[in-house]
């Protein structure tokens, strides 16, 4: 079957009731029936709770507490690079953005500008630059950290669909990445600008950062934008960021220049949050 007829239902399925659905039995606290799919989940995906800071799948009240689990002190300890990968997962594609198009799969594409929810000059500020899209699958570790020290200057909640983001999608849908719902967090580093933009998916309750908290929901299906230029919040590599309850994707987005990718890196390779990501051309 083609990837294309693959994700044919996912056109007719219900994903923003869906979504919500997922998010409120995810939050609920239903003892020992949360237990019980807490450790089923844990069986049936392979979840290491041996790197948990509570590996007890017992003491998590809430779904959404498991799925956030922070880990244990030194699990996953910062390479010495420029640039660090921010998330446990694996590499769906990275490299370089051509003019304003970003490589998806074979035969998609898409611009930054449709990424970044239609700010055409935030996007040329990472024309000819580069970008990883990083995939978090169910079993991955769910907090994302830093690549590098940044000042945060924008966040931009971008509504739309609620596709999946597993790699089938990624061929099967044109655009996937700025056609779903996002949150776009833009920050200022040494080496210029560059953003992550946390990608919703299907049952992906909520996204949320460690300065404002949950974004989503609310869903009022229109752009929303907060501005930090003067409150000063910086975040050093390897700091927590954000989050998602339940699985999805990062997009990262560096200027021309700023940054050469890791030898080792290549499409569908797995990776951990800490690892080196990349290093300036310059060292």
């Amino acid at each position: 079957m083609s990837d294309r007829l693959a994700v044919l239902p996912q056109y007719l399925l219900p994903k923003q009731a869906l979504t919500a659905l997922a998010g409120r039995l995810a939050g609920a606290e239903a003892g020992a029936l949360t237990s019980a799919v807490i450790r089923w989940f844990v069986g049936r995906y392979g979840v290491d709770m041996s790197e948990a800071a509570e590996p007890d799948p017992a003491a998590y009240k809430s779904f959404n507490a498991f799925f956030t689990r922070p880990l244990k002190d030194g699990a996953r300890p910062l390479a010495e690079a420029d640039f660090v990968c921010p998330v446990d997962g694996a590499i769906s594609q990275f490299g370089a953005i051509e003019r304003d198009q970003i490589f998806q799969a074979k035969g998609h594409r898409y611009s930054t500008t449709a990424l970044v929810g239609g700010d055409r000059e935030l996007a040329a500020r990472f024309d000819n630059g580069a970008f990883a899209t990083l995939y978090l699958s169910p079993r991955d570790y769910h907090r994302i950290h830093m690549p590098c020290d940044g000042r945060l200057t924008r966040m931009i909640h971008v509504p739309g669909e609620l596709f999946s983001v597993n790699p089938t999608t990624a061929r099967g849908v044109p655009g996937l990445f700025a056609r779903n719902e996002r949150v776009v967090c833009v920050f200022e580093s040494e080496r210029g600008p560059f953003a992550l933009v946390l990608v919703g998916a299907t049952i992906v309750g909520s996204m949320a950062t460690v300065w404002h908290g949950t974004v989503n929901p609310p869903r009022p299906g229109v752009v929303r934008e907060w501005r930090y230029d003067e409150q000063g919040i910086v975040l050093r590599q390897g700091e927590e960021m954000g989050r998602f309850l339940l699985g999805s994707t990062v997009v990262l987005l560096f200027p021309k220049g700023a940054l050469a990718f890791a030898a080792d890196w290549a499409p569908a390779r797995a990776v951990r949050m800490g690892e080196a990501m990349g290093a300036a051309p310059d060292r």
